[in-house]
Formats: C-alpha cells, structure tokens, sequence
C-alpha cells in the first residue's frame, strides 16, 4: 500500500513538473511541444523531442548536452539548430578600454565592493554576482531592486525568478550560470543608475568578466550593454544580434522586469536564447 502511495505522489510531482515547464514553454509562444520524429543522428543516448512547427520556426536538437529540461526522467530537450550559422567572431566588433579592478579571485573582488559610489551609503546589502565561477554563460543585468537589497543576491524577486524559468528553459540551472549586475547596490525607488554610477562600478564588473571567463554574455536591457560597449541604441534595436567584448560574444536581450510588464515579448526572448545556445555549442566545437 506505501508502495502505490509513493507511486501516485510521485507521478502527481511528474505532472506538475511538466504542467509547470508546458505553461512556460506557452507563454514563450509554443503552443504544442511533440515527441514524434525523434532524430537518430543525434547521440543516441539522449531521449530527443522536436516541438512541430510553430509559425515555421527551425527549432531542433544538435547535441547542446544531456541536462535536461525536466528534474523528472520524461525529459524534453530542446536543442537550437539550422536557424542561423553563428561564427565564433560576431559580426559586430568594438573595441574596448575598459578598466577592471585587477583582482584574480572573485572573493577578493566582492571584498573591495561596497565603497564605489554614493549608493553604498544608503544600501542595505551590496548586491555582488552569484553562480558558478566558471560559467560558459554569463547573465548581466541593471542594477539591484527591493529584494536584492535585503537579500544580498542578484535577481531573486519577480524578474529573478523569471530569470530562472528562462534559464531552465535552455536546459540549465541557475547554478550552472554566472548572474551580476553592472551596478552592485540598489539605486533609490528602482531608478536607472547614473552614468557616473555606472562608471563606480564598471571595474568590478569587468574583473568579474575576466575571472569567471564566461564564453558568451547575455545582457538583460540596454544598461549593461551600454557599459559593455558603449552602444546607445535601444534594446529593441539591439537584441536579437551579437555583439563582441574582448572577443566575447555578447547577446542582448530583454530585462525579465521589461517581460513581467510585457509579457507578449517573451517569445522574442526565446529567440533570442536559442540562438545563445547554438553559439555556444558552435564555440564548444571550435575549443575541442
């Protein structure tokens, strides 16, 4: 009798995890996600599912990994493929003066953080990066909000957590990742940092970029992407491309808090991650 009791609480978990993920997956725009038409050229230990045609997007698997998208065994693995052909070299090169602090551990670039600018005084909590220190994939935001100033932690509110079910959308996890943002304590009322804010702290963030060495960066909103490389256009011009720091392609998309107040841009997003995902499995072949 345990036994069909464990039995039924598990599959009752099953479905919720697969209710969850599909209700995401929907609101990015797919409606229908397949399991028919699995591909055989693809390593064959790995259990593919090809979503069908959604307004003819090329979406398909091209070995990303065997982390799956589900923490369950009825896994859906998508893999980004023939939509674009992405050089290791972006397309859009800009040189860069940038300056970083010059430490070589991230412990001894959080210990100097907290003196930059005037926003330190009035923060309650310096708000530093957190993820894996190796990271392929590097995730930069804004600034700190409401929550992360109590916390501590960078994107751990509603935008945070959004963060996350995009990230487990590629079939990672928030610690396989490295998340920061350009300024490190909370501007007043959640406004944009200034550019002199900015400035106070652009050498942590560049030290954080040298340290952690991530092989791609993904920018969420147009701050960051101006402090990267100085670019000035809006996000909606600018996402959807790649850009290049020290030779680091770089992907602007959209800031989660952007898609909490228009969710309707959350499939740009998606689009924007797979191509993320195909660029780093083309540098992953160029490293071998």
């Amino acid at each position: 009798m345990n036994n069909l009791k464990n039995l039924n609480e598990d599959f009752l978990a099953l479905i919720s995890a697969i209710r969850s993920h599909l209700e995401f997956y929907q609101e990015l725009g797919l409606t229908h996600i397949g399991r028919n038409n699995l591909r055989s050229k693809v390593n064959p230990n790995i259990s593919l599912a090809e979503p069908a045609p959604i307004n003819n997007p090329t979406i398909m698997l091209e070995n990303i990994s065997s982390k799956t998208l589900l923490s369950t065994d009825q896994s859906f693995l998508f893999n980004i493929g023939n939509d674009t052909q992405i050089s290791r070299s972006p397309s859009k090169q800009f040189p860069s003066i940038k300056k970083s602090l010059g430490k070589s551990t991230l412990i001894e670039i959080r210990s100097e953080v907290g003196h930059c600018c005037q926003l330190c005084n009035q923060a309650t909590n310096v708000v530093f990066g957190e993820g894996n220190p190796n990271a392929e994939l590097m995730f930069i935001g804004e600034a700190p909000g409401a929550e992360e100033d109590a916390t501590g932690r960078p994107f751990v509110g509603a935008a945070g957590r959004l963060l996350d079910k995009i990230i487990a959308a590629i079939g990672l996890k928030r610690e396989d990742v490295y998340i920061t943002n350009v300024v490190k304590c909370r501007p007043p009322n959640n406004r944009k940092p200034t550019s002199d804010e900015m400035k106070a702290c652009e050498p942590f963030l560049f030290n954080e970029i040298e340290v952690v060495k991530p092989k791609l960066i993904v920018t969420l909103g147009a701050t960051p992407l101006t402090s990267l490389l100085n670019v000035k256009e809006g996000i909606t011009k600018t996402r959807g491309q790649f850009y290049s720091f020290h030779e680091i392609p770089v992907m602007p998309t959209f800031h989660p808090a952007f898609l909490l107040r228009f969710p309707e841009h959350k499939r740009e997003v998606w689009e924007d991650m797979k191509k993320v995902m195909n660029q780093l499995q083309e540098i992953r072949k160029l490293d071998k």
